[in-house]
């Protein structure tokens, strides 16, 4: 195939004259058009690579994408699962431990263990470290309160399966028959009516006719039992476990020994006057936690609805009758 050749018009001579290049202009338009072409390659080049990916680059990113997301989903459950976790910590502090006479878990126990001293560094060379540590952190502190919370339910479950020696333990009756009653000293300050000074009364005055029955209030063990005890003269304490303790003084005879055991509702002693006394009757106390607390708050069994409200009534009423 012929070469084919180049003319350019001639305006002077009006003919086409044939275009004869030099070699020193065939060497100069190959390197510029190779110049250029090199130029529009790299630049083409460097426009593909920052700007179109590899079908192994768009794999990647889309990996990431999916990864991304399943991180907010997964972030979104752990939400949804802090929020039931403080649910259940909220019922169990003020619903199934106090039911049970167990004091609430302070939230210092809850939240100990855990507060930013990890510093998850296996994560440092991740370059998403910045999603994936606090979503670890997440679950670190949610296993750490339910480690508590599983402990808690232990105990709960335990005091379940004693709940019937529980309740037959705490100091729920009246140690006096209301038949037999004739009068009531309250629980609180007052002016003793012997010594004629203003102080506690740690318990209430049950009066009654001398030698009048004494019941055990509650299940427990006889701790102390002794006689001629200054100013409640003959008394018994009944140790009732869960932190009560119940007294009975001023008897006239006890029929129980030191280390006994004694179910609710046992005859322990017979009224008396005993001690710093002007009348016969029964000093009751009952002691939760190693405080003296309101007897007339722990009479469940024995007293129905108008007698409770009236017992409260005489209780709160410092001029009522006393008897030691």
């Amino acid at each position: 195939m012929r070469k084919k050749s180049k003319y350019q018009f001639n305006a002077e001579s009006l003919n086409f004259v044939k275009i004869e290049l030099s070699y020193e202009e065939l060497i100069r338009r190959f390197f510029t058009y190779s110049f250029t072409s090199v130029v529009i390659g790299l630049f083409l080049f460097l426009l593909a690579f920052y700007f179109i990916d590899s079908p192994h680059v768009k794999s990647l990113n889309a990996k990431n994408r999916e990864i991304k997301f399943q991180y907010r989903i997964l972030n979104n459950k752990i939400l949804a699962l802090t929020q039931d976790l403080s649910q259940m910590q909220h019922h169990d502090n003020n619903l199934y431990r106090p039911f049970f006479e167990a004091d609430p878990i302070p939230l210092s126990v809850r939240t100990a263990g855990y507060g930013g001293t990890k510093d998850y560094q296996e994560f440092n060379h991740f370059e998403s470290r910045n999603i994936i540590v606090p979503t670890y952190r997440k679950l670190d502190i949610i296993s750490k309160q339910l480690y508590v919370q599983s402990k808690s339910y232990d105990e709960v479950t335990k005091l379940i399966r004693n709940k019937n020696l529980m309740l037959s333990s705490i100091p729920a009756i009246q140690p006096v028959k209301k038949k037999d009653l004739t009068a009531f000293g309250p629980f609180g300050m007052r002016m003793h009516p012997i010594l004629k000074i203003y102080r506690l009364h740690a318990g209430v005055d049950l009066c009654a006719p001398m030698n009048t029955p004494i019941y055990a209030a509650g299940d427990g063990r006889v701790v102390e039992a002794k006689y001629g005890r200054g100013g409640i003269g003959n008394y018994v304490v009944i140790n009732h476990s869960y932190g009560f303790e119940t007294l009975y003084g001023h008897l006239n005879k006890m029929f129980v020994k030191l280390g006994q055991k004694v179910k609710r509702g046992d005859l322990i002693a017979l009224m008396g006057s005993t001690g710093i006394s002007n009348v016969s009757h029964l000093h009751y106390e009952v002691h939760k936690n190693g405080q003296p607390v309101n007897p007339v708050n722990y009479y469940f069994d024995d007293l129905s609805d108008e007698d409770y409200e009236r017992m409260i009534d005489v209780s709160t009423n410092e001029f009522n009758s006393a008897f030691d």
